[in-house]
């Protein structure tokens, strides 16, 4: 049995519109666990609460009921445990590639030198040695999302979070990041949690597929991918009949859940 990494129970989170005085709650009574070294997705319908599950467990919202631990401890807030990936690149455009990706490293204090040591290991993780001393205006915006990727490692988080980060790539550039974070992940074995509003990408990623029901988001299935990693690209996967029919299950479980529009 896998270890549990990230523990979720019973958790409830609302948002409050001050100016209107309504609460609107996101996610309802959600229990998971996510496992050490894990790769889960989490899918479901517009509003689920998929990108709230991420910020909560990053520490930066509050549940009004249930508890978030990592390792058996209660998360309370932000820590360098839990790294994020956002769908905005969220890089300093006056800095280097290899700056921005040691920039976590400078504010923890390590010698200049030393922490260029550790971010060019994680550029050739990323395949983006040689691009260290460019800029990001002088990146496409698949590369901008490796520097975001290889600055979220050089962390070195126990977890990461990621949230929808390849929303806003073109399709191409997608799928062979998609391939590229599945041999980062193998390489780096760190414990993901990706969340998505693409069916496809998460039975392409996952080890297992979490299913969240509309608003509030519940969980309502657990669907296990047991497409062998040696087969994950999509030049294999193409028409592949057990990544057809996972694909389908998991659509149908999301589209049963949607209500017909009035």
């Amino acid at each position: 049995m896998a270890r549990t990494k990230v523990q979720i129970r019973d958790l409830t989170i609302d948002y409050v519109n001050e100016d209107r005085g309504e609460r609107h709650r996101a996610i309802d009574s959600l229990t998971l666990d996510v496992y050490e070294k894990e790769f889960l997705c989490v899918v479901g319908p517009s509003g689920c609460g998929k990108s709230t599950l991420i910020a909560a467990i990053a520490g930066f919202l509050r549940p009004v009921a249930g508890e978030l631990s990592m390792d058996g401890r209660r998360i309370t807030g932000p820590g360098a445990d839990r790294g994020v990936v956002f769908q905005e690149y969220a890089l300093l455009p006056w800095k280097t590639v290899i700056d921005n990706v040691a920039l976590g490293l400078k504010l923890r204090g390590i010698p200049r030198a030393e922490r260029h040591e550790v971010a060019r290991r994680f550029l050739r993780l990323t395949n983006l040695a040689e691009a260290a001393g460019k800029y990001p205006h002088e990146l496409s915006g698949g590369m901008k999302q490796r520097v975001a990727v290889a600055r979220t490692l050089a962390n070195e988080p126990e977890v990461m979070l990621m949230d929808e980060p390849f929303a806003a790539i073109d399709a191409q550039t997608r799928m062979t990041l998609q391939e590229e974070l599945v041999g980062i992940w193998t390489r780096s074995q760190v414990t993901v949690l990706f969340v998505t509003h693409s069916v496809d990408e998460a039975v392409f990623l996952a080890d297992r597929v979490a299913v969240l029901t509309a608003n509030p988001g519940r969980l309502k299935a657990l669907v296990p991918i047991d497409i062998p990693r040696s087969a994950r690209s999509w030049a294999t996967l193409h028409g592949d009949r057990a990544y057809v029919a996972l694909r389908d299950e998991i659509l149908a479980l999301v589209r049963a859940d949607l209500r017909e529009p009035t």
